[in-house]
């Protein structure tokens, strides 16, 4: 192998950069051949890396862009227009480009391969016919161009840019004159660096706090300016967006859709989210064949869209967001959507899973089963997919650098899969936290605000269903998780006191309540070691002021696992009456919920001993009934359709449940929505009543059933002794 010096180096770095933006111009170009600023930046483009190959003696990459240059000429000057065989010849030629390169970059000189047949097509493509327009008015500035039954061209100079091509680039900086390239080895030791610098000028900031010297103090603050200045430079300096990965999609999505004969639009939303270089790397490959995968077995042919009544272009979206201080990838395809009990019947038989298994899963998690290895629904091999690997390596990937990834499918409308990447090295603002003698770091971009309550407000401020703790904050119950409680801590808090930090969770809001709130500090992020990945409530770790360790808490698992996010959307805004602790005597407080094909019906809170939501894979059957194992029991459910006579509640995933307790018991209500929390005196009108409801009321200006809770209880489960509704 010859050693590359720096001028081939520099060539072979611009010009497999250049290759990246060519591949998606000319998807580009095919969507609007009369882009006249495309078509001369492609042109451009080979021109220049024409020129430097013949500098540097890379004859055989001379000669394939002198091919690609003259048919680009012709559609420049007019005289054929871009259509799909000259898009994928140019497409061919970028390719063969770029083996040679890859050859050249692993021995130093170009490879052997004979690209003849690709210079015969590009140059019969360039035979194309004239339109007749372009043969009656040429220009007379127009580019001489060599005939077409050749690859040899006129000097460079006689195939230059036309003059106002010429004035765009004058009037631009070239690229070496306003870029450097780094080493990611160096640019990480700087990181590290940096991280470093945060921590011990965090610890000067502490110890400031007790100094009354005045020159320390302006030093101190001078320090924290400058690292502060210091640590978002470098860190800029690691961030690409992820464009990066997304500007080949165009090129294989048109590839494969041309293979399968598909007709497929890509859509790109968020392209300039910004991640960590390293994070990019991570998610090339997997992106790469999720993509893949939802042209080939996702979006179907024409014929077979048209005939289900969707356009016959299928369309595959990617979304790119900052949450939460994690990323979030989103890849959709409104294609056929993934059968769960075509999954199940293939895990059943690869042996992945029981038969009694598979039975009990839900269709979430039998979704899932496909990022097993070995596990594929092709019902052939093809160059594409069906040979069983795949998906289980993008979780692999992805879970490597500490992502979760999930799929969402809908069987006829299109599948999603949604990869979220955690915090890995990064410097962000967290608020910190103290819970049962610990202190935890919460990221600043999931706080919307803090309460504090004391005294009387503490003692009466706080609602209870149940088991469940509520705040009402502005007129919205507010779902309320003890920290200490979430995390197996005993708390050590003042109980005159309440402390709520109010946070935000999948566009969802809940009150953490926690032993003390401490100061705002900027925090470096470092990630968990292999000990603590199961504990799944924690994004990583830093390292204090003081040289202790705190744990950086993950927002949205801690709301998970406390099971807020039914409670959430239950909670909808209550009315001024709810809100007011003093009214008429004959005051009660109303469940709404809507079930078994009622648009409303209440129930008195009273009754109520909990809300919960139980997944479809925990529900069991006995005796012909639904139960599921609730607190030690086995907790009969029932569902509300069977006793007012309309269709049973829609199985949704995880099932809306209220829970009835008497005498150690328990019943569960299955319903379809938890609508409000009302505070209200209603007069019962007994006219319509029925089986299962006592009557019917105005509950918030709207006619509402009142239900029957004993009699429909007692129905299902003649020994529990529920007291009446009314």
């Amino acid at each position: 192998m010859q050693p590359l010096d720096d001028v081939v180096k520099e060539f072979l770095v611009e010009s497999l950069e250049n290759l990246d933006r060519l591949d998606r111009a000319l998807v580009e170009l095919e969507q609007d051949p009369h882009d006249g600023e495309n078509l001369a930046s492609i042109f451009r483009t080979i021109h220049t890396l024409k020129g430097t190959c013949g500098f540097l003696g890379f004859s055989r990459l001379e000669a394939i862009s002198h091919v690609g240059e003259n048919l680009l000429s012709r559609m420049r000057d007019g005289l054929l227009v871009l259509d799909a065989p000259i898009t994928t010849g140019l497409l061919e030629m970028v390719d063969a480009i770029r083996q040679i390169l890859a050859a050249v970059e692993r021995t130093g000189a170009e490879n052997d391969t004979d690209y003849g047949a690709l210079v015969a097509r590009l140059n019969e493509l360039n035979r194309g016919p004239v339109p007749p327009a372009a043969v009656a008015a040429p220009e007379p500035s127009a580019v001489a161009v060599a005939p077409p039954d050749t690859v040899t061209v006129a000097p460079p100079e006689a195939v230059a840019a036309t003059p106002a091509a010429a004035g765009r680039e004058d009037r631009r900086p070239g690229v070496a004159d306003t870029t450097l390239r780094v080493d990611v080895g160096q640019l990480d030791k700087l990181m590290n660096l940096v991280g470093e610098l945060v921590l011990a000028r965090n610890q000067i900031i502490q110890f400031t706090a007790t100094q009354t010297d005045n020159a320390f103090v302006g030093a101190t603050q001078r320090l924290n300016l400058v690292t502060s200045e210091l640590q978002e430079g470098v860190m800029k300096t690691r961030m690409q967006p992820i464009d990066n990965v997304w500007s080949k999609f165009p090129r294989v999505v048109r590839d494969l859709a041309t293979t399968c004969g598909k007709q497929v639009r890509l859509e790109m939303v968020g392209k300039d989210t910004e991640l960590d270089k390293t994070i990019i790397e991570a998610i090339k490959d997997p992106l790469t064949h999720v993509v893949r995968n939802s042209v080939d077995h996702g979006i179907e042919p024409p014929a077979v869209r048209l005939a289900r009544g969707k356009p016959a272009e299928g369309v595959v979206h990617l979304r790119a967001f900052h949450e939460g201080g994690q990323i979030n990838i989103e890849i959709t395809d409104d294609g056929a959507g993934i059968d769960p009990d075509k999954v199940r019947r293939k895990a059943v038989d690869r042996g992945l899973v029981t038969a009694e298994q598979a039975a009990r899963m839900s269709d979430h998690d039998v979704l899932r089963l496909i990022f097993m290895p070995g596990f594929s629904t092709a019902e052939a091999i093809t160059n594409v997919s069906g040979r069983g690997v795949g998906m289980d390596v993008v979780r692999t990937n992805i879970e490597r650098i500490g992502g979760t990834v999930d799929i969402l499918s809908t069987v006829g409308a299109g599948s999603t899969l949604k990869i979220r990447i955690p915090l890995t090295l990064a410097i962000i603002p967290a608020l910190m936290v103290a819970t049962g003698g610990e202190v935890f770091a919460l990221p600043q971009v999931n706080l919307l605000e803090l309460v504090r309550l004391e005294g009387e407000q503490a003692r009466t401020g706080l609602e209870r269903i149940g088991n469940a703790s509520f705040y009402r904050l502005r007129g919205n119950l507010l779902p309320l998780v003890p920290l200490a409680q979430e995390l197996g801590l005993t708390s050590q808090c003042d109980p005159s006191v309440v402390n709520i930090v109010v946070l935000k969770a999948d566009d969802r809001q809940f009150g953490l309540r926690v032993d003390a709130i401490n100061d705002t500090e900027e925090i470096v992020v470092k990630p968990l070691g292999k000990q603590l990945k199961s504990v799944q409530v924690f994004a990583g770790a830093t390292i204090m002021g003081d040289g202790h360790v705190a744990l950086i808490l993950d927002v949205n698992r801690i709301a998970q696992q406390a099971r807020v996010f039914g409670v959430g959307e239950r909670s909808v805004k209550a009315t001024a009456a709810a809100a007011s602790k003093q009214g008429p005597a004959d005051t009660q407080t109303w469940l709404l919920f809507r079930g078994g094909g009622a648009d409303r019906l209440a129930i008195p809170l009273k009754l109520v001993a909990r809300l919960e939501e139980f997944a479809t894979a925990d529900i069991e059957r006995s005796g012909g009934h639904e139960v599921v194992q609730y607190r030690g029991e086995i907790m009969p459910l029932i569902n509300l359709g069977r006793f007012l006579g309309g269709a049973d509640v829609a199985p949704a995933d995880p099932r809306q449940v209220i829970v009835f307790s008497d005498k150690g018991h328990s019943a569960g209500l299955v319903v379809e929505q938890i609508l409000d929390i009302v505070s209200q005196s209603i007069s019962v009108t007994r006219s319509h009543a029925r089986a299962g409801v006592l009557g019917s009321a105005v509950i918030q200006q709207r006619v509402t059933d009142l239900l029957d809770v004993s009699a429909i209880v007692r129905h299902a489960v003649p020994d529990f002794q529920a007291d009446s509704a009314a």
